[in-house]
């Protein structure tokens, strides 16, 4: 099968949302992708035009997204891309998917502290966006020092 793979980079656009499916998990976010181009004659980089995609993404990579993604964060995803096409109402509709193979958080921009999820392990609910998922102390991605490793 001849798929056309891509890798891209840019910010997550939306909440990451998860679900579980009779298959395991399914996540789904926006992910918006900026143009930047180097402008000779004024010597700066000048923004484009930005590309949005929706982002699919099953089993253990969609828990660990939804565990470890917010908005706004930069990533950079490679993944199988999926172009659709819908009707409605009386317009015809052009959509741009990603099928994840791979993400993780683009480390150009800042740092991260990776975790090692342990086989049969899931996302605690909490990280799954609820209320107060970034509060508590020494747990995920926004405490001031990292979990500690097992």
């Amino acid at each position: 099968m001849n798929d056309t793979t891509v890798t891209v980079v840019g910010n997550v656009a939306t909440h990451v949302e998860y679900r579980e499916t009779a298959t395991g998990g399914m996540a789904r976010f926006r992910f918006a992708v900026p143009s930047r181009r180097w402008d000779r004659q004024s010597g700066t980089w000048t923004d484009g035009p930005t590309s949005f995609y929706t982002v699919f993404a099953w089993r253990s990579l969609a828990a660990n997204l939804a565990g470890s993604v917010s908005v706004g964060e930069p990533l950079v995803v490679h993944g199988r891309l999926k172009v659709r096409e819908e009707d409605g109402d009386g317009r015809r509709r052009t959509f741009v998917d990603i099928d994840a193979l791979a993400a993780g958080h683009d480390l150009t921009r800042g740092t991260a502290a990776f975790r090692r999820v342990a086989r049969g392990e899931s996302v605690p609910a909490a990280r799954r966006g609820g209320p107060g998922d970034l509060e508590e102390p020494g747990v995920g991605r926004r405490a001031k020092e990292p979990a500690p490793v097992p």
